[in-house]
């Protein structure tokens, strides 16, 4: 696992891409059928074919379905989904992303923006766009496609315990506008419904916050690994040594104590939300 993780936001795992591209285009044509006719069958142009062939553009879960079963692959396409996916992120998220799909716990502390797995597409696209220097038009919504693809960590069965810690200022910050931010408080409204997700707000007036160090993420996983992932301007750090990750745990514990009761928090919420 690598630590100080610095690559630019840009950046995807080009290697699986052209590996898969190599291996699209070899079953395309050992079918005997042209771009144009597999993208017919397929339901996307050929010149999305060409870029997913030319390992250009990220093909998304549903396509690498349909063109295995259209090329006859027998699962070639499907054993290499997986890798596929994750070259969605940028390269300083990837390693977060595979420990965070093999959860039974996730714990979030958040105090700039609301975390991936509570967006609405709205508020991601907006998160995204206003980044600086500017993404692709391209890169913003395959970003926004891999967020909400990370959200089907909500309906897995059993779905990992999770709970989400977050700054007022986060819940006020009109990111994308007052609509979009509207939006976004009902869908937290929304997901703390769930039996498994607990939601707390870190009210402006407390007079002790020990999260100023910013934000961080706790993980459990299914072999009973304990994780903490930090991030700071697309820097990252996975931590696995039992000392730096119980550090965190307990500041997790401590922030929890000092934010609104889950109950109070949903009101609190509401309130927020009725101001909008």
């Amino acid at each position: 696992m690598v630590d100080d993780q610095e690559q630019p936001e840009h950046e995807f795992d080009s290697g699986i891409l052209h590996i898969f591209g190599r291996q699209l285009k070899l079953l395309r044509e050992a079918a005997g059928l042209e771009r144009a006719e597999f993208g017919v069958l397929t339901g996307y142009s050929a010149s999305t074919i060409a870029s997913y062939e030319q390992g250009r553009r990220i093909p998304q879960p549903r396509f690498i379905d349909k063109a295995d079963e259209v090329v006859g692959g027998r699962g070639l396409l499907l054993e290499l989904k997986e890798d596929v996916a994750r070259a969605q992120y940028p390269a300083f998220f990837r390693d977060a992303a595979r420990l965070e799909a093999l959860a039974v716990g996730l714990h979030v502390y958040a105090n700039q923006a609301v975390p991936g797995l509570l967006q609405t597409p709205e508020y991601a696209r907006a998160v995204f766009g206003v980044m600086r220097p500017p993404l692709d038009e391209e890169v913003v919504e395959q970003r926004v496609a891999a967020r909400l693809a990370r959200q089907g960590i909500h309906d897995r069965r059993p779905s990992p315990l999770m709970s989400f810690v977050m700054d007022e200022s986060v819940l006020r910050r009109p990111i994308g506008g007052r609509n979009v931010l509207r939006g976004q408080l009902e869908q937290i409204l929304l997901v703390a419904q769930r039996q498994t997700v607990e939601i707390q707000v870190m009210p402006l007036d407390r007079e002790e916050n020990a999260g100023l160090a910013g934000p961080f993420t706790l993980i459990e996983t299914t072999d009973g690994r304990r994780i903490a992932y930090v991030e700071v301007q697309n820097v990252s750090r996975v931590h696995t040594e039992r000392d730096r990750v119980r550090v965190l745990e307990v500041k997790y514990g401590i922030l929890r104590a000092q934010a609104l009761t889950p109950q109070e928090s949903l009101a609190y919420i509401e309130k927020v939300l009725g101001e909008r």
